[in-house]
């Protein structure tokens, strides 16, 4: 198999010696400069993990619609819960998207401080109540890609010429999603420029995917001026940057538009993490990543407030 996309060997990221961690990150800087996307594999999470929550996720999408209505994200506080198809439109100009979805966050009590205060996208989880042990599968798989999620971001500092604690107060208390995905299989005759997923960048920091083995996520290579199929891997995360990095960046690092067509013709499930970061962080130019002369091409803002101006850009 031909990879349009790196292939990177994690392991050495839980290494005691600093050059091996190292020689890592000099690898995540290059997939960084070009398109903000690569593959890693030896993370680990072992591969049952990763089964039971594919197996989960199919059980929740063939529940009755009005049980998955039940825990609809629109009862939430926080955009906890069931998201129906063709609820979100990713991609100025075309139909709504071919998927359906299901969110998980961090959990907050409804009498916590921060969900008293209104805090955005905080509040409870939602779960399906005939589904006993989904809770249980999905947390835990959510705090091990965190601590994945966090390992990456010592990486990526090293990989800016930073300490490798730069990131520490980022990490702390992230804002971090969830997202379990189902995609009908591309229907015979779509609509105009119909698809699973419409071409976007993502919000926020890291986003670690784990995808089946039917394919249909596209890579927009910004260089040819064409769509590469990132082909499925099995065990392994497809890793990439959002928008907030690029900006904290000043655009060295990439932020890269990606979408997905359902070809296979057959049911599709994905499941992205996505990392966002401390809501109260400042988000200010990184110092490594202007030349002499250069200037931010950005205002200071914080983790929040930039994640505040991407949903509403997205869902109006």
């Amino acid at each position: 198999m031909t990879l349009t996309l790196p292939l990177i060997d994690v392991a050495a990221l839980s290494s005691t010696n600093f050059e091996d961690r190292l020689a890592v990150a000099k690898q995540i800087r290059q997939a960084c400069l070009d398109k903000g996307f690569f593959y890693i594999i030896n993370h680990g999470i072992s591969a049952d993990l990763q089964q039971q929550v594919f197996q989960y996720s199919q059980q929740f999408f063939n529940l009755p619609l009005p049980a998955k209505e039940q825990i609809n994200k629109n009862k939430s506080i926080a955009n906890r819960g069931y998201e129906p198809l063709k609820n979100q439109t990713l991609e100025a100009d075309a139909p709504p998207d071919l998927k359906e979805g299901f969110y998980v966050g961090r959990e907050y009590a409804l009498d916590s401080e921060e969900v008293k205060n209104k805090r955005f996208n905080y509040g409870p989880n939602q779960w399906p109540e005939d589904l006993p042990e989904f809770k249980q599968v999905m947390m835990q798989y959510q705090q091990e890609v965190e601590a994945l999620s966090i390992r990456l971001m010592r990486a990526l500092a090293l990989s800016l010429d930073l300490n490798e604690d730069y990131f520490n107060q980022y990490n702390q208390q992230a804002m971090i999603t969830l997202r379990l995905l189902h995609y009908p299989p591309q229907p015979a005759n779509p609509l105009p420029n119909e698809k699973g997923c419409g071409a976007h960048t993502d919000f926020g920091g890291l986003t670690l995917l784990l995808q089946d083995m039917n394919g249909g996520l596209q890579v927009w290579d910004h260089q040819q001026h064409i769509w590469l199929d990132a082909q499925p891997i099995a065990g392994s995360y497809v890793v990439n940057l959002g928008d907030l990095i690029a900006r904290w960046t000043n655009d060295l690092y990439q932020s890269t538009r990606h979408r997905v067509i359902n070809r296979s013709g057959v049911e599709r499930y994905s499941v992205p993490f996505f990392f966002g970061g401390n809501p109260e962080h400042e988000i200010r130019c990184i110092e490594t990543c202007l030349n002499e002369g250069d200037i931010a091409k950005y205002p200071v803002t914080t983790v929040e407030k930039h994640h505040q101006e991407m949903y509403r850009r997205t869902y109006g």
